[in-house]
């Protein structure tokens, strides 16, 4: 596994160059260093912070690793959701019409600090189950209704991470697989195949930093080995509505 910096350009003061955009396409990733001010960051963690306990809230031996429905729940999430710096990093991507449907919160703290294995995110949090054809299984995670939508619909989504706190090769920082966005949906044979072919990168950052991530990029994380937050907001942006009168969760 190699443990560098994923490959990075200077973000342009309005949207993403056309490097950039590149990279993104080939890789499924891409970090933006320094894209949020400190004042802005200050402002989010201290809200974050104040969050009232909610069914989203999740918990182990006092400690948060967890928020679900962070758009609903924090009005400062969606106001940085809305900032030129996240505007600027998914409009050239998914477009203008593009908006937010998704926000969590995850942490790794010594109560709860565990390994995430090789997956791709295929699941969508949505209001009411609507009988669509491609559309299924369905499941229910916190209280929150989820489905598997078509690959179609995964491939107009981008995942925008923004680090709270730095994250070193000790603090159990994401790991990818390059190029694996492009395969469709995987199955575990598949995703054992692209683990022995392509070697995983470590997504090393800094408080202020985008990770922008396509869903169906291959990822997974290890154990922290330092005590220390590593918090991380994540916002989920698709490029439009969903077919039949399906409705995104938090859109």
């Amino acid at each position: 596994m190699s443990m560098s910096l994923p490959k990075t350009c200077a973000a342009p003061p309005n949207s993403l160059s056309e490097a950039q955009q590149d990279a993104l396409r080939r890789d499924g990733y891409l970090l933006i260093p320094d894209a949020v001010g400190a004042d802005t960051m200050a402002s989010l963690i201290a809200n974050l912070a104040a969050l009232s306990e909610s069914g989203g809230r999740r918990e182990r031996a006092g400690q948060v690793y967890g928020v679900r429905n962070l758009l609903q729940a924090s009005p400062a999430v969606r106001a940085v959701a809305a900032s030129p710096a996240i505007r600027a990093a998914v409009e050239p991507i998914l477009g203008a019409s593009a908006c937010p449907v998704r926000g969590l919160l995850f942490d790794k703290p010594a109560a709860a600090n565990w390994k995430v294995p090789w997956h791709q995110d295929l699941s969508i949090a949505v209001r009411e189950c609507v009988d669509l054809p491609g559309f299924g299984p369905w499941s229910v995670k916190a209280g929150v209704l989820h489905v598997q939508p078509p690959a179609e619909v995964l491939e107009g989504m981008l995942a925008v991470r923004l680090h709270l706190d730095d994250c070193g090769a000790d603090n159990g920082p994401l790991q990818v697989i390059p190029g694996s966005h492009a395969a469709g949906k995987l199955d575990a044979a598949a995703i054992r195949a692209w683990r022995e072919r392509r070697p995983a990168e470590a997504c090393l950052a800094r408080r202020g930093d985008l990770l922008l991530m396509r869903p169906l990029l291959l990822h997974a994380s290890g154990a922290a080995t330092a005590v220390a937050h590593r918090r991380v907001v994540h916002l989920e942006f698709a490029a439009g509505p969903l077919p039949g009168g399906l409705e995104w969760l938090e859109a």
